[in-house]
């Protein structure tokens, strides 16, 4: 009489759809309820109490009584009823086809029928609570409660077949089947859950882990470039770790380019969920996970915030190696992604950027769902070109900006849109470049004539970017970049006050490029360290400002060594980013000579301040103090024609007289007495010559000043 069928596992309700994977968990469970029969007829003196586990014996005991019992359970397993009804069942197990998920994996890895019973073991503990007990009892140790290597040594007829699982190159291990540090003979046989929730699911079945969702495509075409690359992995299957690279921008639906890139290449696409970062303890499951249902993954955008760094690249993929997954991972730049891997790498894939007049026809779009009519929608109309002319937002980011102005039903104004716009683009320069608040007006400058008309030019030439690049074509034509603009002269001509002024005019945030955080002595970092400003500055028109420009800009030398080679790469890198930048590039330098000849030919302003004459030093001198301030006294042309001032001294003294004016008077008041010693101050600090002659009938004024 044939043995009849029982249920893979204890729990009679656990069913498993797969065939192999219903024949190796009833392997498990018929030899573990065979091993608990001989362990009662080992501990107790009796007959086995129907469904009880054994009394707990001497641990030490049992394996030293191994060798001595090792005919006599051959033998019960042969004479005892029990046991002879649980060996026969093993014999009679249906296989199946072999047409089985399990198959597939076991082929694919090449595990032999020892390795698969491992795998088994640990399915069945993941999956079957009440097993727990019952590995315990044949263990006999309740600390114990779940599968080891020694327990499946034990229960496999062939313990030497065994041991080759106890090494941790295993492909058990590697592939993620089992978690590392499972192969010691004591520890647990550790599957991740995810593995299980794939092994246990139906093998036409679209069930993923939580932790991976399905991401299908969209109807958008992929760019020429992008149909070449479908067509790659079309023809090219994933026989080990496959890395794409993925070049996409903050804000930008990089997923549905993505899924519609893995559609076009005959794939299925998971995403794995953002808070999976590229060291999360679970990674090498839900990439094992996918690699069962036969999906590529995809990382989190911020995983390009870490593809710089090589060290973190080594990390995440050599735990993932092993593993047949086509990975596409979000980069800052492709360079970065050859840094880690660049073994595994296919090519790369380059999000589209949502273009000007896309971004114009959805803003414009949105100026048109409110209630505004007549000149107000005109305007509005206006304020949405310019939003989608000066920031650069993706698909998600321009998403949420139009649900915002949607929800204020038309009660939007041009700040609020271009406010709203600026937080959404977020631009992010780390430590790498202070963020400046412009403290002046253009109409505050005093310049002579020329200088002033090139700055006014500059205002003309970046408002009307816009029109020249796409409305007459100038961006096809030649590129899409802004202005690069140099300023120079001696130190306290007004170069930084018109950087400042600059911004002021045009409403672009302004930041300070801080020289001592971007240059770096290692080679290739100061490069790496510019990039990264450059790609932050592309979210948004800005002005970056790079004050003391020769240190950075200076002239290609001969190479003479590697670090000559490598800093002329850095300019050559600079010269080629400045002139793809969208916004306006500000270079102030005192040392105009010091200029690299290839960059100052790719500059389109450069302005020269000169020191100011007696005219504009008088100008100066009447706008630099504080309007509260009683001035009465003070002699301006006197001070302008006799001391040869910049205006940053002229700035600095007046700020030193209110100071000492304020700490012999609370009444805002300064006096020509005060201005004169801090002029003498000023110029002490100068270096030059000072004589009394030179205060004319006010040296009396200072008598009593050392």
């Amino acid at each position: 009489m044939p043995a009849p069928q029982l249920a893979p596992l204890f729990d009679p309700a656990i069913d498993p759809a797969d065939a192999g994977v219903r024949y190796w968990l009833a392997q498990v469970t018929l030899r573990l309820r065979r091993e608990i029969a001989w362990c009662w007829h080992q501990r107790a003196s009796g007959p086995m109490a129907h469904g009880a586990l054994p009394p707990p014996g001497d641990a030490a005991q049992d394996s030293l009584d191994l060798q001595r019992h090792g005919h006599a359970k051959r033998d019960f397993f042969v004479d005892d009823e029990a046991a002879r009804y649980l060996t026969r069942a093993l014999q009679e197990l249906d296989r199946g086809d072999g047409a089985d998920r399990w198959s597939t994996v076991s082929q694919v890895l090449m595990l032999d029928a020892a390795a698969q019973f491992v795998l088994a073991c640990a399915l069945a503990a993941r999956t079957d609570a009440s097993l727990g007990a019952v590995a315990a009892a044949a263990l006999n140790d309740a600390s114990r409660p779940y599968f080891t290597l020694a327990l499946a040594q034990r229960l496999w007829d062939a313990p030497l077949a065994i041991v080759p699982c106890a090494d941790a190159t295993h492909m058990l291990y590697r592939s993620g089947l089992l978690k590392a540090g499972s192969g010691d003979w004591s520890a647990p046989l550790d599957m991740p859950a995810a593995v299980a929730q794939a092994l246990l699911a139906n093998a036409h079945g679209q069930a993923l882990p939580a932790a991976l969702r399905p991401q299908g495509g969209d109807d958008g075409e992929l760019p020429p470039a992008a149909q070449t690359l479908a067509r790659w992995l079309r023809a090219t299957p994933v026989t080990a770790m496959q890395i794409v690279p993925v070049l996409t921008l903050r804000g930008g639906d990089t997923a549905a380019w993505v899924g519609t890139l893995a559609q076009a290449a005959g794939s299925r696409l998971a995403t794995l969920a953002d808070d999976i970062g590229p060291e999360h303890a679970g990674l090498t499951g839900l990439a094992c996970a996918a690699w069962l249902h036969g999906a590529d993954l995809l990382a989190p955008d911020h995983w390009a915030q870490q593809s710089d760094q090589a060290d973190h690249q080594v990390n995440w993929v050599a735990s993932v190696a092993a593993i047949a997954v086509r990975w596409f991972v979000p980069v800052n730049s492709f360079s970065a992604a050859r840094q880690g891997a660049a073994a595994l790498l296919a090519p790369g894939f380059q999000v589209p950027p949502l273009s000007v007049a896309e971004r114009t026809r959805r803003l414009r779009q949105v100026a048109t769902d409110g209630s505004r009519a007549g000149p107000a929608q005109v305007q509005a109309l206006a304020h949405a070109t310019e939003a989608a002319r000066r920031f650069r937002l993706q698909e998600k980011s321009l998403a949420r900006v139009e649900g915002v102005l949607r929800s204020q039903a038309g009660g939007w104004t041009r700040d609020d849109l271009l406010a709203l716009a600026h937080a959404e683009a977020a631009v992010d320069m780390a430590q790498l470049a202070q963020a400046v608040e412009p403290r002046f007006a253009l109409s505050e400058i005093v310049l002579p004539p020329r200088p002033r008309r090139q700055l006014e030019a500059i205002v003309n030439a970046m408002r009307t970017l816009h029109r020249v690049h796409h409305d007459w074509g100038c961006a096809s034509a030649w590129n899409e970049g802004g202005l690069a603009v140099m300023l120079c002269g001696p130190p306290g001509t007004g170069k930084t006050m018109a950087a400042e002024a600059l911004a002021t005019e045009l409403r672009l945030p302004m930041y300070r490029i801080d020289l001592s955080q971007v240059v770096n002595k290692y080679i290739g970092e100061t490069e790496k360290n510019l990039r990264r400003i450059f790609d932050a500055a592309e979210a948004a028109d800005c002005l970056l400002f790079f004050d003391e420009a020769d240190a950075l800009f200076g002239k290609r030398t001969e190479v003479k060594d590697a670090h000559d080679r490598f800093a002329n790469i850095e300019i050559s890198y600079l010269l080629e980013r400045m002139e793809r930048f969208k916004g306006l590039a500000v270079l102030a330098t005192n040392r105009r000579k010091d200029l690299d000849d290839a960059f100052v030919r790719r500059l389109r302003y450069i302005v020269d301040f000169p020191v100011p004459g007696a005219l504009e030093r008088a100008a100066i001198w009447r706008q630099v103090f504080p309007a509260p301030v009683d001035v009465a006294e003070i002699d301006f042309d006197f001070l302008a024609d006799r001391f040869e001032l910049a205006g940053g001294s002229i700035r600095s003294a007046a700020f030193n007289a209110c100071g000492q004016a304020a700490a012999g008077s609370e009444t805002p008041r300064v006096t020509m007495g005060d201005v004169l010693v801090a002029v003498r101050r000023e110029l002490e600090k100068s270096g030059r010559e000072i004589a009394d002659e030179q205060f004319g009938h006010y040296a009396p004024l200072l008598a009593n000043i050392a």
